[in-house]
Parts: C-alpha cells; sequence; structure tokens
C-alpha cells in the first residue's frame, strides 16, 4: 500500500462534496498555493476539500544534484531529454493514492479535481489522464506533459472527456511558452476539451488566472455542474 503523501488540507465549509488536489512545482511545497484559497471566489460552488500535499525531497541533476522537493529528477534543460520516468510513475502511485484516499473518504472521482504548477502540472496531467476513474476536471498551470511518446498507449477512456484548463505565462522562461502549446495541441488533437489561457507573465500566476480558475472550479464543481 502507497503511504499518503503529507499535505496541508483546507475545507471551504464543513462536509465537503467535493475536492481539489493542488500539486506544486519543483522546490516549493504545499504551502506555495495554499494561501490562494481565499483569493477564489467559489460561491458558485458547494464545500471544496483543497488538498496541497508536499512532494519528497530528492536530488535534482539540473540543479546540481541540491536535494529539494519534486515529483521527479530533472536531467535537461529542455525538459524533455532524459525523462526521470521511473521517478515520474512513483509520484504518479502516490498522488494516486491521495485520490483514492478522498474517495474513501465518501467524495467521488467525478467531484474531485486534479491541479498542478509545473513539475505539479506535469503531474497533474500524467496521472489525471491516465487515471481510472473520471475525474471532474484537470487544471494545468505553466507545465507541460512528460511522456508523451506513451501517452497515447496509456491514457484511459475514463478521462477521454475530462475538461482541462491550461494556463501559461507569454513570458515564461522557465517551461517556455512552445511546452505547453505543444501539450494542448497533442491534447486537442486527441479530442480533449482544452481551455487555453494565456497570460502576460513569466513562471508565475496572474491575477486575472485567479479569476478564471475560480471559473473553471465553478463549471465543473458547481453545484449546477453535470
Amino acid at each position: 500500500m502507497t503511504p499518503l503523501l503529507p499535505h496541508i488540507q483546507i475545507e471551504t465549509a464543513p462536509q465537503p462534496t467535493a475536492a481539489v488536489i493542488w500539486l506544486h512545482g519543483l522546490g516549493a511545497d504545499g504551502n506555495d498555493f495554499a494561501g490562494l484559497v481565499p483569493e477564489l471566489d467559489l460561491s458558485g460552488c458547494p464545500p471544496i476539500r483543497f488538498i496541497f500535499p508536499h512532494a519528497p525531497s530528492m536530488p535534482v541533476t539540473l540543479n546540481g544534484g541540491y536535494v529539494m522537493p519534486a515529483w521527479y529528477d530533472i536531467r535537461g534543460t529542455d525538459l524533455l531529454s532524459r525523462q526521470d520516468d521511473i521517478g515520474i510513475r512513483a509520484s504518479e502511485k502516490a498522488i494516486c493514492a491521495l485520490l483514492a484516499h478522498e474517495i474513501a473518504r465518501g467524495i467521488q472521482a467525478d467531484r474531485i479535481v486534479l491541479a498542478g504548477f509545473s513539475q505539479g502540472c506535469a503531474m497533474a496531467l500524467h496521472t489525471g489522464l491516465r487515471f481510472a476513474h473520471r475525474l471532474a476536471g484537470i487544471m494545468a498551470l505553466s507545465g507541460y506533459l512528460p511522456l508523451a511518446d506513451t501517452f497515447d498507449a496509456e491514457r484511459t477512456r475514463a478521462n477521454a472527456h475530462t475538461p482541462i484548463f491550461m494556463a501559461h505565462g507569454s513570458q515564461d522562461p522557465v517551461v517556455i511558452p512552445a511546452r505547453g502549446e505543444a501539450t494542448r495541441d497533442l491534447l486537442t488533437r486527441l479530442g480533449y476539451p482544452v481551455q487555453w489561457h494565456s497570460y502576460p507573465m513569466p513562471h508565475s500566476v496572474h491575477p486575472r488566472e485567479v479569476v478564471d480558475i475560480a471559473a473553471f472550479l465553478t463549471q465543473v464543481l458547481g453545484h449546477t455542474a453535470a
């Protein structure tokens, strides 16, 4: 049994009927986006449980082997060369354990949104689109789809029509816009309902993006969501 990752939990009201599992980026931890919850207008949503897990710490090749919180190792500046297949799949198992834990607590899979920023975005896309049960949505912020060469063979039918919110900064020097655009184009070509948003920002979160995130959560988790 995969041990549950340590995490921060925030409930917008008692007895939540929906959940958002939000994965941080390289070198950060669950605190990175926890402070964003009060800024989201979720007035159109039922009570939501937000889960912000902490990634394990590991040496990161790109940063000279420095040990930091990471979902997987990064070995090349282009993010695509010599990808850490073993690390990505280990984190996939840990994230699936979080999803299973929320389901066991009484929240249906199709009432769960899997979200992530940067490396967390990569894991949200990788895990969510391979998950065996339909999710409410996937939020992919400033990232890309890793292991794209095996994706078509490994993706599940359960999430073939799951709404995907993709956001990217037009000035992003860390995950260049072309990486996000290539993922958008691949997913669109395969028939996924991708909502693409570009913002005039570097590798960060734009104020307008916060508004758009709240709108997406209301769309997929709101009182009238299917």
